[in-house]
C-alpha cells in the first residue's frame, strides 16, 4: 500500500524521502543530545512506554514465538486470566508492531526505539506526499513541512512514548489523502484501504485523525466553489469511504469498545483549560509541560502559517479559510464540550490533549498553502515576525519558556526569515547560489532547533515521571527464576511483589494479579481491592498480594521474591537476591458448598479472604496506635476510618509511630494500610524479616496488604512505622494468620477440588470427582465473557463466586469446559463481514460502470473546476 502512495520517481518522491530523512536524522540527534536509550545510559522507558508498551509488546513476541500462556483472544498471565483482544487492538494491533517478532526477546526496548523512528519517518513522508496534492509546490518545502509536522511538539514530547498514537499521526495525512480521492473519484478502494488501516492500527488516534480528516475535507469543498450537486456526491463518496473502512476495522474497535465498557472506572479529574500564555508557549522551542498542549512545528512553519493572511497572492478564500480552521480548532482545545468530542466523549486519564497533533497538521498545511503561491514578500514576513514576536512577548510570562528556550527561538527566527527572505530574492531561480543557501537555512533550522526540542523533552521527561531500566540482569534472574519454578496450569507462578513494571508477568514470565492496561476489569479491580491488593493509575494497574491466603485462593503455588529495583529510589535497598518460595496449593478448580445466601464483601480484608477461602484463618485483634511522643493520634473521618499520622520530619528522630496488638504466638502477621506510604518492620524481629513498603496517595495509588513477619512467643504485636507523607492507619489493620488452620483448608479443598485440569487458549477443562455436588470455582475473574457447560450440556453464561467464575453441579456431571469469547466479537465479525461484502458489491458496480464507459469523471478534469 505504501509503494502505491508514493509518486512516481522524480522530485514528487523526492519530498517525502527528505522528509523521512530530516526526520531520522533530527529524532536520533536528539537522543545522542540527550544520551539517552540506545545512543546513551539514560532510559526512555518512562511512564506507560515501561510499564505497558514494552510489556505488551514482549507479550506480543512470545505470542509469535508460540511462548505465551494464552492466545489472541486470552491472556493467562495478566490480572489471574484477562481478555487479550482488546488489549491487542488498543496497544499492539500497529502493522510496526510485527517487527518485535524480528528482534530478539531481550532487545524489546531497541525493536520499540526502530518501531518509533519508522512511524515518525512515515508520518513525514506521509505529510510530505499530501501537501502537494492540496496545491503545486516545491519538493523540498513538502519535505521540510512534512519533517516539521512530524518532529512536533506533540511527537517529541507525548506520542514517542506512547508510541501506539504515532500510528494515528501517519493517519491524518493519509486520511486527508483519502478525502483528496474521495473529492476527486479517484482511489475509491486504496480509500477504503487507507481507512480500515487506521482503526486498525490504533482506534483512538484513528477518531481524531478522522474528524481532523473531515473538517479538512469540508473546508477543501468550500474553497473548491464547486456546485451544490457535485460538492454533495464528493461528500457522500468521503462519508462512504470512511463508513466502509471503519466497517472493515469493526472486529477490533468492537471488542475495544466492549472491553472498554467493562473495564475499571479509574480516577479522572476534571479538565481545566491552559493560560493563553501556556498555550502560546507550547509553539516555541524547547518548552516543555506533560499538561499543556505540545504545538511546536518548528518557527519556519509557524512563521510561514502566520504569514498566510498576508500573501497577496493566495485567494482571499484560501487567506481566511485556513487560518481560521486553525484557530478554530485551538480554541476546541480549550473547551470542556469539544475536549470531551475530540476524546470520543471519554474523559482521558492523564494527557487532556491526545488530540494536539491535529492542529499541528493543519499549522502545517497553512503553511504550505503560504509557500505554495510563491515566497512570501516582505509585507508577509513582516506581518509574521510581529505576530511571531508579539507570541513570544505573551509566552515570556509562562513558565514553560526555559532560558535555553530564548537563544534558540533566536537562531530559529534567524534562520527561518533570513531563508525565505533570500529565497524570495531568488525569483525564479531555483538553483541560484542564493536559493541553495536559503533551502540549507530553512532545513538546517529545522532539523536544529526540532533537535533541541526532542532533546529537551527527552531529559525533563525523566525529571518528573516514573522510569524504569531496560531489559537488565536482574529481569533475566526473575525470568529464569519463574521458568524454572513454572508449572501452568497445574498451579500459577507470580513473579512476585517487588515488581520492576507494572505488566511484571509479559516480561518476565509466571501468571500473577499484576496487570495495568486500560482495559483492566472492574470485577478484577474490586474483588482485588477488597482482598487487600494495592494498585496505581486509579485503579488501572494492579499490583501482586504476597499473601499465603490468596495464594491458595488463587492456586499460586510458587513466588518469585526479589529485592526492590534498583533503578528506583522509592526505599532503602537491600543486599537479597532473587529467590523462590513454594506452598501446597489447591488446583485451579475447586468445588465449594453452595451458600443459601451468600454474603457480600465486607470492610475487613482478612475477613474477605476467609469468604473466598471458606474458613477462618485470620485474628485480627484490637489496636493501639501511639505517634513517636506516645500521644494518640487524631481520628480520620470521611471514607477512611482510622487515625492520621503525619509525616516523619526530616534529619533524626526520637521515636516513630507505633500499632500494637496481641495474637497467638507463631501466626504469621500482615498489616493492611491501603493509605499509608512509607516503611513498617515488626519490633524486634530478627536479621532479614521482612520490611513492607507502602505506596500511597490521596488520588491515585493506594498500598497492598503485606506480611512483617511471626509473632513472637510473648504475643505481643508491635509494629514501627516511617510513613514519609501523611498517611492513615484505619481499624483492623492487623491480622495475624493461623497457618495450621490454612494448611487444614488447603488439604480440604484439594481432595474436594479438580483431579484434573487442562488449559488451551481462551478453554479451561476440568475433571471433577464423582458425586461433587455444590459449586465449582475457578480461581480466574468471572470478567465478561465467560461460558462453562457440564458434562454434555450446552455452554451457559457463568455465574459468580465473589467476583470468580462459578459453575452449579448437579452431582452427575465429573467434566467441566468454560471457554472464553471477547464481548463485541461477534458482532464486530458480523459489521466487518457485511462491510466486505459491501466493498465487494461495489467493486463488481464499479467495474460493471467502467465497462460501459460511464466512469467517474477523471481527477484532472474536477481540479480543474476547483
Amino acid at each position: 500500500m505504501l509503494a502505491r502512495l508514493l509518486p512516481p520517481p522524480g522530485p514528487k518522491r523526492s519530498g517525502p524521502l527528505l522528509a523521512a530523512l530530516l526526520t531520522v536524522t533530527a529524532f536520533c540527534a536528539s537522543d545522542v543530545v540527550a544520551r539517552s536509550y540506545p545512543f546513551g545510559p539514560r532510559t526512555r522507558s518512562v511512564n506507560d512506554l515501561g510499564n505497558q508498551y514494552l510489556p505488551f509488546h514482549t507479550h506480543l513476541w512470545d505470542l509469535l514465538h508460540g511462548r505465551a500462556d494464552g492466545g489472541v483472544l486470552f491472556n493467562w498471565q495478566s490480572g489471574f486470566g484477562a481478555s487479550f483482544l482488546p488489549d491487542l487492538a488498543t496497544y499492539v494491533s500497529s502493522p510496526f508492531a510485527l517487527l518485535v517478532g524480528v528482534f530478539p526477546r531481550d532487545r524489546i526496548d531497541l525493536a520499540v526505539y526502530v518501531i518509533t523512528v519508522l512511524k515518525l519517518a512515515c508520518a513525514a513522508a506521509a505529510m510530505a506526499r499530501l501537501l502537494p496534492s492540496l496545491r503545486p509546490g516545491r519538493w523540498w518545502a513538502a519535505g521540510l513541512l512534512g519533517a516539521s509536522y512530524a518532529l512536533c511538539g506533540w511527537s517529541v514530547s507525548s506520542a514517542t512514548y506512547n508510541l501506539m498514537w504515532l500510528d494515528g499521526l501517519i493517519a491524518l495525512p493519509l486520511l486527508c489523502l483519502a478525502g483528496e480521492w474521495a473529492l476527486a473519484g479517484r482511489h475509491r478502494f486504496l480509500g477504503i484501504g487507507i481507512v480500515a488501516a487506521a482503526w486498525t492500527a490504533n482506534f483512538y488516534t484513528a477518531y481524531m485523525a478522522t474528524l481532523a480528516a473531515g473538517l479538512v475535507l469540508l473546508l477543501r469543498l468550500w474553497l473548491s466553489g464547486l456546485p451544490r450537486g457535485q460538492g454533495l456526491a464528493a461528500a457522500g463518496r468521503a462519508c462512504l469511504t470512511t463508513a466502509l473502512g471503519m466497517g472493515l476495522a469493526a472486529p477490533l474497535v468492537t471488542v475495544v469498545y466492549f472491553g472498554s465498557a467493562h473495564a475499571s472506572p479509574g480516577r479522572f479529574t476534571g479538565f481545566t483549560p491552559v493560560p493563553t500564555r501556556d498555550l502560546l508557549a507550547r509553539l516555541l522551542p524547547t518548552t516543555y509541560n506533560f499538561g499543556s498542549p505540545a504545538l511546536f512545528v518548528g518557527t519556519t512553519a509557524l512563521l510561514l502559517a502566520l504569514a498566510l493572511p498576508f500573501v497577496r497572492s493566495a485567494p482571499p478564500r484560501v487567506r481566511a479559510g485556513w487560518p481560521l480552521l486553525v484557530a478554530v480548532v485551538t480554541l476546541s482545545l480549550q473547551w470542556g464540550p469539544t475536549q470531551l468530542l475530540w476524546h470520543a466523549f471519554a474523559a482521558p486519564q492523564g494527557s487532556s490533549y491526545r488530540q494536539t497533533f491535529v492542529v499541528c497538521a493543519l499549522l502545517v498545511i497553512a503553511a504550505w498553502h503560504a509557500l505554495s503561491y510563491g515566497p512570501p514578500d516582505r509585507r508577509a514576513l513582516s506581518a509574521a515576525g510581529a505576530l511571531l514576536a508579539l507570541t513570544a512577548a505573551v509566552a515570556s510570562r509562562s513558565d514553560l519558556v526555559r532560558p535555553l528556550a530564548w537563544p534558540v527561538l533566536l537562531l530559529a527566527a534567524a534562520g527561518a526569515l533570513g531563508g525565505l527572505f533570500l529565497l524570495g530574492r531568488t525569483g525564479t531561480r531555483r538553483r541560484s547560489l542564493p536559493a541553495v543557501c536559503a533551502v540549507v537555512l530553512l532545513l538546517g533550522t529545522q532539523v536544529g532547533e526540532a533537535t533541541a526540542t526532542a532533546a529537551v523533552a527527552t531529559r525533563l521527561r525523566l525529571g518528573h515521571m516514573d522510569d524504569y531500566a531496560p531489559w537488565g540482569q536482574r529481569r533475566q534472574q526473575q525470568a529464569e527464576a519463574v521458568a524454572e519454578a513454572d508449572g501452568w496450569p497445574r498451579y500459577r507462578t507470580d513473579p512476585g511483589r517487588e515488581q520492576t513494571v507494572g505488566n511484571d508477568p509479559l516480561t518476565v514470565g509466571g501468571q500473577g494479579a499484576q496487570y495495568y492496561s486500560s482495559h483492566t476489569s472492574d470485577v478484577l479491580f474490586r474483588t482485588l481491592t477488597a482482598l487487600g491488593g494495592g494498585w496505581t493509575s486509579g485503579g488501572r494497574s494492579l499490583q501482586s498480594l504476597d499473601n499465603a491466603v490468596t495464594d491458595a485462593i488463587f492456586s499460586v503455588g510458587a513466588r518469585v521474591h526479589s529485592p526492590p529495583d534498583p533503578h528506583q529510589n522509592w526505599f532503602p535497598q537491600d543486599g537479597s537476591g532473587v529467590t523462590v518460595t513454594r506452598q501446597e496449593v489447591p488446583p485451579l478448580v475447586t468445588v465449594r458448598p453452595t451458600a443459601a445466601r451468600p454474603s457480600a464483601f465486607g470492610p475487613s480484608p482478612y475477613r474477605n479472604q476467609e469468604l473466598l477461602l471458606g474458613t477462618r484463618v485470620y485474628t485480627v485483634p484490637r489496636l493501639t496506635v501511639r505517634t513517636g511522643d506516645g500521644r494518640a493520634p487524631r481520628g480520620a473521618g470521611g471514607d477512611r476510618p482510622g487515625v492520621r499520622l503525619d509525616a516523619l520530619p526530616e534529619g533524626p528522630v526520637t521515636g516513630l509511630p507505633t500499632i500494637t496488638a496481641r495474637c497467638a504466638a507463631g501466626s504469621e502477621v500482615y498489616l493492611w494500610t491501603p493509605h499509608f506510604a512509607g516503611t513498617a518492620r515488626l519490633a524486634g524481629a530478627p536479621a532479614g524479616a521482612p520490611t513492607g513498603r507502602f505506596r500511597s496517595d490521596p488520588v491515585s495509588k493506594i498500598a497492598a496488604m503485606q506480611r512483617l513477619g511471626t509473632v513472637p512467643a510473648s504475643g505481643l504485636v508491635r509494629v514501627d512505622l516511617s510513613p514519609n507523607r501523611p498517611s492513615t492507619v484505619p481499624d483492623g489493620a492487623v491480622g495475624c494468620l493461623d497457618t495450621g488452620r490454612l494448611r487444614t483448608a488447603v488439604e480440604r479443598l484439594t481432595a474436594t477440588g479438580a483431579t484434573e485440569v487442562s488449559v488451551s487458549g481462551g478453554t479451561i477443562r476440568a475433571r471433577l470427582p464423582e458425586g461433587s455436588t455444590g459449586t465449582a470455582v475457578v480461581a480466574a475473574p468471572r470478567i465478561a465473557g465467560w461460558r462453562c457447560a457440564t458434562g454434555d450440556a450446552s455452554a451457559v453464561p457463568a455465574g459468580q463466586y465473589h467476583g470468580l467464575i462459578a459453575i452449579p453441579l448437579d452431582g452427575t456431571s465429573t467434566r467441566l469446559t468454560c471457554v472464553f469469547h471477547p464481548p463485541g466479537l461477534r458482532l464486530g465479525t458480523a459489521v466487518g463481514g457485511m462491510s466486505m461484502l459491501a466493498v465487494a458489491l461495489l467493486g463488481v458496480l464499479t467495474a460493471v460502470r467502467r465497462r460501459r464507459g460511464t466512469g467517474p469523471a477523471s481527477e484532472d478534469g474536477l481540479y480543474k473546476r476547483a
